[in-house]
Parts: C-alpha cells; sequence; structure tokens
C-alpha cells in the first residue's frame, strides 16, 4: 500500500465513520430526548414519534443520492465526499441547538425534522460516494478487503455514538441530566467532527477510474441513461438493499430499543449488550471482505440470505425472552454475523454492477430509495406492531424482505469478483 492509497482509505473511511456517528447519535440518544420534542404519552408512543422523525431524514435519501451521484460522477468522488460530510455536520448542529417543545412549542420537533431532513440529504448521497471511492482506490485483488472498511467505519460510527453514550453514563451523568443537556453534547462533538473531516476531503487524491474517464462520458449520465442502458444492474442493487437495510436497522438501531420495551433490560445494559456486539462486527467486516476476493461475492451473499431467512424468527423471539446479558449478547452477535455476510460485500458488489462514468449514482440511488421506503421504515413498523399487540409480524417481515435479497443474489451474473 503506498502512502497516497493509505490517505486515501484513512480519508474515506473517516469521513465515513463520523457520517454515521451523526446519524446513530439521534437513535442512540433518542432514549433520552424523545420527551424533551414529544412530551407525553407512554415510553413507547415517545420513541415511535423520534422513529417517525428518523423515517423522515430516510425520506429525503434519493434526492441525496440523486444529488451526490451526478456531483461524485461529474466532478469527481472527492467533491461528492465533501459536500456529504458538510450538510451531516450542519444537520448536526441544528440538533444541538434546537429548542425544547417547552420552549418553542410545535416548532421544535419541526425543526428537528428539518436537521433529519439535511442529515438525510447527506447520506443519501455518502454512501454511493463512499463506495465507490473506495473500491476504485483499491489495487485489483484487493477490492473486496479495501470496500469492506466502508461498513467497519459504519459500524465504527454506530459504536462511537454508543460509546459516548456509555461514556456519560459512567462518569455519573443520570437520566435527568442526559435528558436535559446531555445529549446535545454529543450532536456537538458530531458538527466538530464533521467540519475537520470536511477539511480532510477537500484534500483527498482523486480515483484513477474518475481521472481515466472522458470529459464526455462524464456528462453522457444521469437517471435516464442509468435505467436505459444498466437497469439489470439497478434492480439487482435495489433488491440486495431491500433486504441487507431492512435486516441492518433491525440488528443495530432497532436492537436497542427491542432490548427495553421487549425484553425488558435497563438502558445502559441494553447500550452494553449492543457496543459489545457491535466490536465483534468490525472485525468479521475485513475478513469477509477479503474472503470475497478469493472466493467470491456471492458465496457471503447466500450466507446472508439463507442465514436470515432461516434464523430471523427465531433469534428475534429468543432476544424478547431472555434477560441474561451473556445470552443477549450472544444472541445479539448471531444475528449481527449473518448481516455481515452482505455488509462486508456490500460496497464492493454494487459498484461492480456499473462503469465508471454513473458508478456513483449507480451504486447510490437504488441504495437509497431502498432505505427511504424498507430502511428507514423499519424502526417504526417494528413499534407501530408491537404497540398494536403483533409484535411477532416484524421478525416475519425481516425474513420476506431478506428473500428479496436472495432473489437478487441469484439474478447476479459473475459468481466470482471481477476486480481479482
Amino acid at each position: 500500500m503506498t502512502r497516497e492509497q493509505a490517505r486515501a482509505i484513512v480519508g474515506g473511511s473517516a469521513g465515513n465513520l463520523v457520517e454515521w456517528f451523526d446519524w446513530y447519535v439521534y437513535s442512540a440518544f433518542s432514549l433520552y430526548f424523545a420527551n424533551a420534542f414529544f412530551p407525553g404519552g407512554d415510553q413507547t408512543a415517545q420513541f415511535l414519534a423520534t422513529s417517525g422523525i428518523f423515517w423522515i431524514g430516510f425520506l429525503m435519501r434519493p434526492l441525496g443520492g440523486w444529488l451526490m451521484g451526478r456531483i461524485g460522477d461529474r466532478h469527481g468522488r472527492r467533491a461528492a465526499l465533501a459536500w456529504s460530510v458538510g450538510l451531516m455536520g450542519g444537520g448536526s448542529l441544528m440538533v444541538a441547538c434546537a429548542p425544547t417543545y417547552a420552549q418553542a412549542g410545535i416548532a421544535a420537533p419541526l425543526l428537528l425534522m428539518l436537521a433529519r431532513i439535511v442529515q438525510g440529504l447527506s447520506l443519501g448521497g455518502e454512501y454511493g460516494a463512499a463506495a465507490t471511492y473506495l473500491s476504485e482506490v483499491a489495487p485489483p485483488g484487493r477490492r473486496g478487503l479495501w470496500s469492506s472498511f466502508q461498513y467497519v467505519t459504519l459500524y465504527g460510527g454506530q459504536l462511537l455514538a454508543l460509546a459516548l453514550l456509555l461514556g456519560m453514563q459512567g462518569i455519573g451523568l443520570g437520566e435527568a441530566a442526559l435528558s436535559s443537556w446531555g445529549w446535545r453534547l454529543a450532536f456537538v462533538m458530531g458538527a466538530l467532527l464533521a467540519c475537520g473531516v470536511f477539511l480532510l476531503r477537500r484534500n483527498l487524491a482523486e480515483t484513477p477510474d474518475f481521472a481515466a474517464e472522458p470529459q464526455g462520458a462524464r456528462r453522457d449520465g444521469g437517471v435516464g441513461v442509468l435505467w436505459r442502458d444498466h437497469r439489470r444492474g439497478v434492480l439487482i442493487a435495489f433488491g440486495l438493499a431491500v433486504g441487507s437495510n431492512v435486516a441492518f436497522y433491525t440488528y443495530t438501531t432497532y436492537m436497542q430499543k427491542y432490548l427495553v420495551v421487549t425484553s425488558g433490560v435497563a438502558k445502559p445494559l441494553a447500550s452494553q449488550i449492543c457496543a459489545a456486539a457491535t466490536v465483534v462486527a468490525i472485525l468479521l467486516q475485513p475478513l469477509l471482505g477479503g474472503l470475497s476476493d478469493r472466493i467470491g461475492r456471492k458465496p457471503l451473499l447466500y450466507w446472508f440470505a439463507g442465514g436470515g431467512i432461516l434464523m430471523t424468527v427465531p433469534l428475534m423471539t429468543l432476544i424478547g425472552r431472555t434477560q441474561d446479558p451473556l445470552l443477549l449478547f450472544l444472541l445479539v452477535l448471531a444475528a449481527l454475523t449473518i448481516l455481515s455476510g452482505a455488509t462486508a460485500t456490500n460496497a464492493v458488489v454494487k459498484a461492480e454492477l456499473f462503469p465508471a462514468h454513473v458508478r456513483v449514482l449507480g451504486v447510490g440511488l437504488p441504495y437509497a430509495i431502498s432505505q427511504s421506503i424498507f430502511g428507514g421504515s423499519a424502526e417504526a413498523v417494528a413499534l407501530g406492531l408491537k404497540r398494536a399487540g403483533h409484535e411477532s409480524l416484524y421478525f416475519w417481515y425481516v425474513t420476506a424482505m431478506i428473500a428479496v435479497a436472495l432473489i437478487a443474489t441469484l439474478a447476479m451474473r459473475q459468481s466470482r469478483p471481477r476486480s481479482a
């Protein structure tokens, strides 16, 4: 690995980590600030309200995927990466400064919603830009390994958010302090980190694939060209994303709330269990990404699809009936291990479906549409079914979405990596 390559990997990965830290701070700390924006009602109703705004941010992702996709394909991957992290930092600062419902009435949740819209635009473009960048700067035969760092940093952002929450709890901040002002510090930290990474990304080297594209090819892009010339790739990318997104948000962002409201464990313990399982999941990503360079991407995708279809219902049912911390950790880890078959190969599989002049758009837009419809709604659907007394139906819903990913995997032509 050359110094230039190392700088590119660190720059792309650090930005992705900060973006996802800023995004997941909302989920991790919503346990404490839900009452500030949505007073009254029971705990599940407050979580449902904050989850609804979480979903609204997802609805903006297709627009972000289109916007950053066009920037990335026409003006360079570096430009798209810088814009995406800048928007994320701005959204975090808005949440940090937002008034409570007691201070501003209905304007408070509306400001919270606006901040999540800005962040949704950011992450809608971040995925395609980061996946493309990491895949293109890697040498042939190592793209599975290098691009797996997208989910290393994605999980890392979530872990950092959880670690911050656990650290605040560890230094003695009780629920009252976290609910009144502690959660704001997390969003301030996210805004500051985003500012630093924005400066770093502005100075990244451009990828060889983009530099080799003639100017005419860069203009010959857009949604129309993508759909006309690469429809099969778009549908496969969308199908893969449907299953992995629903499973990911179930096993990660929703899991902490599931442990609290269904398993009945304390909030700090739920955070600790999720953080410990996430650490192991981070270690799995480069191992499986490197394995995909040797055996191909499809075997790992089959591992995810087959394991997810067979095990989601029993795993989620057991988690909901268990209170033993060690057993809960093992069960959550089992779910994340199954999911890793998809997450470790997520970036490179999609990048290999499209040529360079539409790659950022092709990778990012189908993924963003999938997230806006299925990923962002996962937590709200789960909580809504629980409130209606039909929680177990959600587990079958997740299973059905993973089955969509199996169909997309079967439709993929390549059984071995084209980057090898």
